[in-house]
Order: structure tokens, then C-alpha cells, then sequence
């Protein structure tokens, strides 16, 4: 909500604008444009900034503090995104796990293997595991090493957005959009920890900007590389990435400048390259013989497909989820109300939706500004584009009755902020208009309102800034309804107090995100929820300390300035799964200072509770903290490494553990593979108990690591495996307790 820089195709001189949505009068005429239709027909028109087909903003004709205040937004996105990164340590052991085990070994760098010995892969393809992998076999291992790779992958992505709305609207809606973008909680959640929505996020734009650079001339190149990204997409998310699919497809298809025979052709090079770049590791996986690959993991059959189509395919959709330990169905189940309001609900509105109604409502006005302009306006495509991705990945969100957790959101921030961006600089070139002043007004109070209600969740939270946003918000509508009869100072003044009203709540949540440390699979931004849902509570929030989100795994020199390597004093956890008995866990840690934190509470049988778990320092005897779960894993002492890493060299794992959150957290610690069995819910039939016999009949595995309850077992028929392996073992083998640790030595039979 600032003013826009000077537009080549605007009027001239110091006319007023014309009727919201009308024709503009001729203009001068374009210059030679060599991507333009061929033909003698007229290139088409439209109202303003949509009279040329291609936009014509060279670096030249922006304003002078353009290009400063592009580096100034990417630097200190950059530098917020850094700030007190190693907070988070490992952040999810369950990839930090695969990270290392990439940087050791080249195939277990292909296939996104847990362990460097290739048991078994993590539940989706590589590519989000790639950077980081390559990132550890450079610098070593380390928090830093892992998570930097996250935080330049946000700042790109700001990047390319800001080149996507600048391009055709303007410096000042390029900035607007990329600021929204880096301040959306959410986002500085996800681009500091290391999972694959970082890297999806990323690529979903760069395809989006590749769309529109496509459709300003029918460039054949920009598509087949919007095809490419979103096929390295699917290597990261499998069927996430096609979210966007149909709205680029079906914009592209009508607004293309180009004869239909042409489009379409274009359309089959552009999905050529899709199937290409998303399916070369999948035919190569499928076709590799099963016994000398790792087993894929999240499938019962051994098979990618199975788990792109199933558990992580239509599983997440209509709740069948072959091996989830949570509950599907069609209200959601154990992942929450389904429906609508999903997205602004107790548990995920704070991470997102600050910005969602005005989005909406300034895709609506942006579409009816541009009612009039030609079929090829790229104007009105470029809110065609990104408001189609808002809308289809909103309803498959909040819809889907499978596996849903608060961060998957981070998807929508890039179209939310490029939808605000566009339609506050369109809205504001069009105040000389009534109804423009009056939509951008009721976007700015709508605004308010909403983050009026989102703080009043955290009521401890800055207590002062709900009200402080909500009248300053209706202060700046008011000021934005009569901006026509007030002087330009106060005018701009109007909207840069709306801008900043819009966006307190946010950046408050973003800067108490930056702040706190981040573990475990379960993570959440923003303080803490005083009415979390499920998955959304305590339980699935860093909170501070190596316990930060269930007490994952802190790398040596990576605690919060009190304490000192990777325990910390005792821990203790309890928890309630459904149906299940109560479970308490006691553990000592080595290590000085103190941390608090709020894990999910382990039901037996693996199923998420609703417990806390609380880490106090203090010194006592080297060993591990609480046992691990399937959401989080144990403290891993110093005492319980010497112990694995003894005579290792002689085994092709130092240890097996059921979940693989579970190993994730011993092999990180001695950075050797450490064999998690059942995978990450502990339900994959992957070893069944005839092969993890014959591996211990062949000397390949030296301990085995009882986690008690830890672990998962999901439900399918794979879920009894894990279970038969632990009794097997506990039945035969000598059992030694290191540092309130039980292992079971596979070489010392009873």
C-alpha cells in the first residue's frame, strides 16, 4: 500500500484514471515486440497494464531506491533467517539422520537412505535431502552445515517472487510481496529447519514465475522449464507439487499469445519435461533389483509408487494412510477438524492465514479491474496464476482427511504474498476510483480485525499489540477510504500506517519463531497456542532447549550459551496415548545450564499423546535422557556412544532401533549407520524378523537399542514386524544397561 513506481503503459502526463475496469484511451504505440503474435491482426488490449502482451520494465525504468531496497529485503532476510540458527540443532533427526548418512555414502545420497549402509530410504524422494547432503560432505556435520542450505532457499524464494510481481507491476509490489513472503511465520519456521517443504515451496514459485514469463510472448522455453521445477518439485513432495498443475495449465492454455495447435503442443513439451525431470529417478528406483537397494520407506510393498500413490498419495487425502499411526477419516481424525475454516483455526491460523482474507479479496478486486482487458493481459493472468495455486492448494488442505501437520501451510505463503503484493499497487493506482479506495480500505480492516482475533489466542503474548494493530488498522481504512480528497503526504501516510498495521502480527510471530529453537517432527511458529489443536498445542512446539519439540538431538557446540555439549541434566516425559496406559520415562543427561521445553507426550503402542516433558540442568552421570518416540528421539550420552562406537569398524551397523527417530538420534551421535527398523513409524515390514536374523547370524549388526515404548506401530502388516524383532531379541540376547540406556549385544547370545 505505497505508491507505485512509473509504468510504461500507465497514461501519460497527470491525467486521472479512468473508470474502475474501463478501456484506457490509445496510447502511443508499443515498440517492436519480436515474441509478439505473427499475423497482421492487432496485438489485443486491455485496461490498464494490460494494453501490451509483453511487459516491457527494464532494470532502467524503475526508481532509483529500487534496487537498494531489493538487497536490503534479501539481506535482511538472509540475516533474520540466520539469526541464532544452531538453536534448532539436528531440527528433525529423521532427515539430519539421511543428510548424514548422504554425505558418507553416494548411494545412500541417491536414494535418500536413513543410514549410510542403505536399510531403508525416508518416506519421500531425495531431492530436498540433496543440497543439504552435499552441504555435510563439504563442511562436515553440524547444525549450521544442515540448516543454511533452508535459509538460502527462503531467500531465493523471496528473490524470485519479488522478480515475478515486480516484472509486471512494479518495484514497489515486488517488495510488498517479497516482505510478506519473508515475515509470514510460517515461512521463517520452514526456511530455518529441514524438512522438504523449504525446497517445495522454492520450486513452486520459480515454476509460477517461469508460467508468466512463458505467457508474455508464448515462449516454449519458460514453460518446458516451468514443467522442469515442477518436476524436481515432485522429487521433493511427491504429489504435492501437481497442487499448482491445473491453474497454470488452464491459464496458460486460454491467455498464451499464441494459436491453440500451438499452446497445446507447447502444454505436451512443457508435461514431456515434467515427466522427464520428475520420473528419471523413479524409473531408475523401480527398475534397480529390490535386494540391492535400500527398502523404500513409508511403503509395505517395497515400491515408490505404492507410497506416491498411497501413504503419501490418496492416503493423505481421503485418510487410508497404509501404515499411519494417526488416525484418518473423514473429519480428519487425528489430524484435525477438516472443512473451510481449517486454515483459520486454533492450531494453523497463526502460522498463515494473517494475510489470507485480504488475499482473497484483493484477487477478486485484481480480476475485476482487469474484466475488460484482452484474452492475453498479462496482468489478469498473473492473478489468474497465483490466485488458481492459493485456491486449489487451500481446498486440498483443508479438505484432506489424511496426515495434516501446521507447517505443510508454508506452500500458500508464496501465493498470498504475491496476491497482496499485486493487488494493494493496482488497488492504489485506481484511488482516483470510489470503489478501489473502499476495497482497498476494507482489505486493510479486514486485516485488522482478523490479527485482532489471532492475538487474542496468545492473550500473554505483547499483550499491548492486539489493540494497538486493530486501531491503527481501522485508523489507516479510514484514512485509505478518503485518500482521494487528502493531500498525497497524508495519502501515503494512510497506507504505509495500514502496511505496517497489516503486518505487527506477523512479525511479531516471525520474530519469536527466529528466536526459539525448533526439534523433532511436530513444529509449530509463533509463541505458544493457548488453545493448540491437535498437533498443534505444546506438544508440537520448540519452546527453547535441546528439549524443544520433544528433545531431539543437539549437535556438540550447538546449545543456547548456558549449557555445554549435548545432554542436558534430567528429563522426564509423560504421556497418554489413546486407549493406551500412561508412560513415564527418566533419564540422566551430561551436561550443565538449563532448558525448558514441551515434547509430545509417547502412549504405548506409539501413539501420539497429549503429554509434556520437561528438561531442568544440572550435572549427573553420562547417559541418555528420556527414551525416544515416534515423533521425537532420546539424549543420546557420552557414555552410550563409547559403548557403540566400540570395535565398529567390524560391523555394517553398530546398532539397530525400532523408529526411525529413534536411530536417527544414536547415529547422529556417532555418525555411523545405526539400522531403524520398521522405519519412521516403525509399521514398514522392513526387516521382517527372518532377515534381521540372518544379519545377526552374520555378525552385520552389533547391538540392539530398546527404546521401551518408543517407537511407533502403525497400522499396517508391517507393524507386527518391529514388534517380533524386539521380542526375539530381548528373549536371546545379554542385556546391558549403559547410562539409563538397555541394549541388547547381538553378539552375546543368552
Amino acid at each position: 500500500m505505497t505508491t507505485a513506481p512509473h509504468d510504461d503503459h500507465a497514461p501519460a502526463g497527470n491525467a486521472a484514471p479512468g473508470p474502475l475496469g474501463a478501456p484506457e484511451p490509445p496510447g502511443p504505440p508499443a515498440p517492436h515486440d519480436d515474441h509478439a503474435p505473427a499475423g497482421n491482426a492487432p496485438p489485443e488490449t486491455g485496461p490498464r497494464r494490460g494494453r501490451a502482451t509483453r511487459p516491457r520494465r527494464a532494470r532502467a525504468a524503475d526508481p532509483a531506491w529500487a534496487r537498494p531496497a531489493l538487497i536490503a529485503l534479501l539481506v535482511l532476510t538472509g540475516a533474520l533467517y540466520l539469526y541464532d540458527l544452531s538453536a534448532s540443532g539436528y531440527a528433525n533427526s529423521f532427515y539430519s539422520a539421511a543428510v548424514q548418512a548422504g554425505s558418507e555414502s553416494w548411494k545412500a545420497f541417491f536414494f535418500g537412505s536413513s543410514d549410510a549402509a542403505n536399510s531403508i530410504t525416508v518416506d519421500k524422494p531425495p531431492a530436498a535431502l540433496w543440497p543439504m547432503a552435499l552441504s555435510v560432505r563439504l563442511f562436515g556435520l553440524g547444525s549450521w552445515q544442515i540448516l543454511v542450505p533452508e535459509v538460502l532457499m527462503g531467500v531465493a524464494a523471496v528473490a524470485v517472487l519479488h522478480a515475478a510481481v515486480r516484472r509486471r507491476f512494479g518495484a514497489a509490489a515486488g517488495l510488498i510481496a517479497g516482505a510478506v513472503l519473508a515475515l509470514t511465520p510460517v515461512a521463517a519456521l520452514m526456511f530455518r529447519f529441514n524438512n522438504p517443504d523449504a525446497l517445495l515451496a522454492l520450486l513452486t514459485t520459480v515454476a509460477v514465475y517461469c508460467v508468466l514469463r512463458a505467457l508474455e510472448g508464448a515462449r516454449t522455453g519458460w514453460l518446458v522449464a516451468a514443467g522442469t521445477a515442477i518436476g524436481f518439485a515432485f522429487l521433493t513432495k511427491t504429489l504435492q507439487a501437481f497442487l499448482v498443475l491445473p491453474p497454470l495449465a488452464l491459464v496458460y492454455a486460454v491467455c498464451a499469445p499464441a494459436p491453440v495447435r500451438r499452446r497445446i503442443g507447447q502444454l505436451a513439451l512443457a508435461g514431456l519435461a515434467l515427466i522427464v525431470s520428475g520420473g528419471w529417478w523413479v524409473a531408475i528406483v523401480e527398475l534397480w533389483p529390490a535386494s540391492s537397494r535400500p527398502y523404500i520407506g513409508g511403503s509395505q510393498s517395497n515400491s515408490f509408487l505404492e507410497l506416491t500413490f498411497g501413504y503419501n498419495g490418496l492416503g493423505r487425502i481421503n485418510g487410508n494412510e497404509t501404515g499411519s499411526v494417526g488416525g484418518g477419516g473423514p473429519r480428519g481424525g487425528g489430524w484435525g477438524e477438516t472443512g473451510i475454516g481449517r486454515m483459520f483455526g486454533d492450531s494453523v491460523g497463526g502460522q498463515i492465514s494473517w494475510l489470507l482474507p485480504a488475499a482473497l479479496v484483493l484477487l477478486v478486486a485484481g480480476l475485476v479491474v482487469t474484466r475488460r482487458a484482452g484474452r492475453t493481459d498479462t496482468a489478469r493472468a498473473a492473478f489468474l496464476v497465483w490466485g488458481g495455486a492459493l485456491l486449489t492448494t487451500l481446498l486440498v488442505f483443508s479438505f484432506m482427511a489424511g496426515i495434516f501437520h501446521e507447517y505443510y501451510t508454508v506452500a500458500l505463503a508464496p501465493y498470498i504474498a504475491a496476491l497482496v503484493g499485486m493487488g494493494t499497487t493496482v488497488l492504489w493506482e485506481e484511488r482516483a476510483h470510489p470503489a478501489a479506495r473502499a476495497v482497498l480500505a476494507g482489505a486493510v480492516a479486514v486485516t485488522a480485525v482478523w490479527a485482532w482475533v489471532l492475538l487474542g489466542r496468545t492473550p500473554d503474548f505483547v499483550p499491548w499489540l492486539r489493540w494497538t494493530v486493530l486501531v491503527g488498522g481501522l485508523a489507516a481504512a479510514l484514512g485509505l477510504l478518503f485518500a482521494g480528497r487528502l493531500g498525497r503526504g497524508l495519502a501515503l501516510g494512510a497506507a504505509g500506517l495500514g502496511l505496517a498495521a497489516s503486518l505487527a502480527g506477523p512479525v511479531a510471530y516471525t520474530l519469536t519463531t527466529v528466536g526459539t529453537g525448533h526439534q523433532g517432527s511436530l513444529v509449530v511458529a509463533g509463541p505458544a497456542s493457548a488453545r493448540g489443536g491437535p498437533g498443534g498445542g505444546p506438544g508440537a512446539r520448540g519452546d527453547g532447549g535441546p528439549a524443544a519439540g520433544g528433545g531431539g538431538m543437539m549437535p556438540p557446540g550447538a546449545g543456547d550459551g548456558q549449557g555445554q555439549g549435548p545432554g542436558q541434566g534430567q528429563g522426564a516425559g509423560q504421556g497418554q496415548g489413546p486407549g493406551q496406559g500412561p508412560r513415564q520415562g527418566m533419564g540422566q543427561g551430561q551436561g550443565q545450564g538449563q532448558g525448558q521445553g514441551m515434547g509430545p507426550g509417547q502412549g504405548q503402542g506409539g501413539q501420539p499423546g497429549g503429554g509434556q516433558g520437561r528438561l531442568t540442568g544440572g550435572e549427573g552421570p553420562a547417559g541418555a535422557g528420556r527414551a525416544g518416540g515416534l515423533l521425537d528421539g532420546p539424549e543420546v550420552g557420552s557414555a552410550v556412544v563409547s559403548r557403540l562406537t566400540e570395535n565398529a569398524s567390524a560391523y555394517t551397523w553398530v546398532a539397530a532401533a525400532v523408529g526411525s527417530q529413534n536411530a536417527a538420534s544414536y547415529q547422529l551421535a556417532t555418525e555411523l549407520p545405526v539400522m531403524p527398523i520398521g522405519g519412521f513409524n516403525g509399521s514398514d515390514p522392513s526387516p521382517t524378523l527372518a532377515r534381521f536374523q540372518q544379519y545377526v547370524a552374520d555378525g552385520e549388526i552389533h547391538w540392539f537399542i530398546d527404546g521401551g515404548e518408543g517407537g511407533g506401530r502403525g497400522r499396517g502388516p508391517g507393524g507386527g514386524s518391529s514388534e517380533e524383532i524386539r521380542e526375539w531379541v530381548t528373549a536371546n540376547f545379554t542385556q546391558v544397561t549403559v547410562g539409563g540406556t538397555t541394549l541388547y549385544d547381538l553378539t552375546s547370545p543368552q
